[in-house]
């Protein structure tokens, strides 16, 4: 099949005006201006019109159980607080409304051009009950240990079978050690075992808020004593920031994903600039989440320039308003002015691609690459092409997983 479009935005080169794609199988064989491709070809023609042409979004961070948790949590006082109110709200909900959240949720992606999604994944059972994943979906099994989880034969199936190979192409596994406030550097070393064995990313929570920064470095706040009160054992607190506890202990390395980073101090970021230009571990900016809790300014000019490699999220609907990726573009586009939309899009495709070790796979559009693409209604001139793609509000008019199209 060839696509053809007005303007076709590689991510990989230039912009093509009047540009076309062929697409056999799942893969992306070639890509040039439509005079070049049309030129010797006979496969069947999809014309896209006055539309652009562009990779599908990858979301690097976002927790589809709570899709139905939109406005439920007013801004809280505090993050622990918050914490306590969406642990008070989970006890409430059964396996039937997580199902429907992430549902819910996958529907929402997709509408705002998400093709890949990083998903944090807190309930192993709801794996029994899904059926193959509507868009490129990477599972991570969120793992915690400050306490014993009350199990069922449900919870301990679903655990075992967490990892089985489905049907469905479009199903990855990870691993998501919650954060180094609810999981053991014991566990965190246990996940990295498992993924150098299986293959798989890693993901966690990290120096998220200054609660979380208070507990570790300071042996106080909302954050210590909440997690005293659950006889978490807290030994591991007073002397060390969040991000270097986990990094000093080996617990992760430059193969993490990490999500948030909002708390680092001047030891956190002479650690970063100690390490080899591009061995750093990714980070997951989420502007809406962000902004919600009312966090400190994110660092993103500091950790740009150390060369880390910066993707960003939508979080959960628990704490921002939407799914739509180029919603959070927008605010990360308002914070940071000197980003320039190329650079701002690039954290929802190569980036994200990168980190998940699909380099050159995702993210682009180029021959070999897998054919994850989005059509946009969006109109401009070429010079200023990236830029109308993040300011855009508009739903994405087609898309395309894996070399089919979605209905």
């Amino acid at each position: 099949m060839i696509l053809r479009a007005q303007k076709v935005v590689t991510m990989s080169g230039p912009v093509i005006e009047d540009g076309a794609v062929t697409v056999e199988a799942d893969r992306i064989v070639e890509v040039g201006p439509a005079s070049a491709v049309l030129a010797h070809a006979h496969d069947e023609l999809l014309d896209l019109g006055d539309a652009v042409l562009m990779p599908g979004l990858i979301n690097a961070h976002c927790h589809l159980d709570y899709s139905m948790m939109r406005h439920a949590i007013a801004p809280p006082r505090s993050f622990t607080a918050w914490v306590k109110r969406i642990n008070a709200l989970k006890r409430s909900l059964d396996s039937g409304d997580y199902l429907a959240a992430i549902g819910r949720g996958f529907a929402e992606l997709r509408r705002w051009g998400t093709t890949a999604v990083c998903n944090i994944e807190a309930f192993p059972e709801l794996m029994m009950k899904l059926g193959p994943s509507p868009i490129r979906t990477w599972w991570f099994y969120e793992m915690i240990d400050i306490r014993h989880r009350i199990t069922s034969d449900e919870v301990v199936t679903g655990a075992l079978s967490f990892f089985e190979r489905r049907a469905n192409s479009l199903d990855n596994f990870g691993l998501s050690p919650h954060a180094p406030y609810t999981a053991s550097i014991k566990l965190y070393h246990l996940a990295n075992a498992c993924a150098n064995t299986f293959a798989m990313p890693l993901t966690t929570h990290v120096a998220e808020s200054k609660e979380e920064f208070a507990m570790f470095r300071d042996q106080r706040g909302p954050l210590f004593e909440f997690m005293a009160s659950l006889h978490r054992p807290m030994h591991d607190c007073g002397g060390d920031t969040p991000f270097g506890c986990l990094w000093k202990s080996g617990a992760i390395n430059g193969g993490w994903l990490l999500a948030h980073m909002n708390e680092l101090v001047e030891e956190d970021f002479e650690l970063l600039a100690s390490l080899p230009r591009g061995s750093g571990p990714s980070i997951v900016h989420c502007p809406g989440s962000h902004h919600y809790f009312g966090h400190a300014p994110f660092p993103y000019r500091r950790l740009h320039e150390l060369g880390l490699n910066i993707c960003v999220g939508t979080d959960s609907l628990a704490s921002t308003e939407s799914l739509s990726l180029f919603a959070e573009l927008r605010q990360l586009s308002a914070a940071e002015p000197w980003l320039t939309g190329e650079q701002l899009l690039r954290t929802v495709t190569t980036n994200p691609a990168r980190a998940l070790g699909r380099r050159g796979v995702l993210g682009k559009i180029q021959p070999g690459a897998l054919a994850d693409l989005i059509a946009l209604p969006v109109s401009g001139t070429i010079d200023r092409i990236h830029e109308d793609l993040v300011q855009s509000d508009a739903p994405a008019s087609w898309m395309m997983i894996d070399g089919k199209i979605l209905s």
